[in-house]
């Protein structure tokens, strides 16, 4: 399985381009799809970001689910589980060009607010990618949030 870690930031230029870590790149030598599946958060300013074998498997995994239930009416015609299909409908395909960089569908950069710059960060079989001043401000909240529940209160 793969698995995105870590946080990096990289430039992002006019037509929209920005590199995917070479990490995360590597993560994905092995898949079906030289490149990624986005669609926007639904939770976050971010884009979320998979591998199109990723989305394939949850995509046998649903299917499957309706087959064994008998719901083949589900199969033909759809509407068993809206969010799936929303999603479905939602993402895009965004080949890595030569030099490991993706395009930015422009809905997707204005959702999340990416400018210039673009920071990826790994969430485990999937990353998000996010404006950089935005990210910092959910991870910052994030760290004082966990300290808050453990008990540290902020120090050290």
């Amino acid at each position: 399985m793969t698995a995105f870690l870590s946080t990096y930031e990289n430039k992002v230029d006019r037509k929209k381009r920005v590199s995917v870590p070479a990490p995360f790149r590597a993560a994905l030598a092995g898949s079906s799809f030289a490149g990624l599946i986005v669609y926007r958060s639904f939770r976050q300013p971010a884009i979320d970001a998979f591998s199109r074998d990723v989305f394939y498997q949850l995509n046998s995994r649903h299917l499957s689910r309706s087959l064994e239930g008998d719901d083949f009416e589900q199969v033909l015609l759809g509407g068993g589980d809206s969010t799936f299909e929303t999603v479905m409908a939602m993402a895009h395909e965004v080949p890595f060009d030569g030099e490991g960089r993706i395009v930015i569908p422009p809905a997707l950069a204005d959702h999340a607010g990416i400018s210039d710059r673009a920071t990826f960060a790994g969430r485990g079989n999937r990353f998000e990618i996010w404006a950089p001043d935005t990210f910092r401000d959910h991870q910052d909240r994030a760290i004082e949030a966990m300290r808050q529940r453990f008990g540290n209160g902020g120090d050290g």
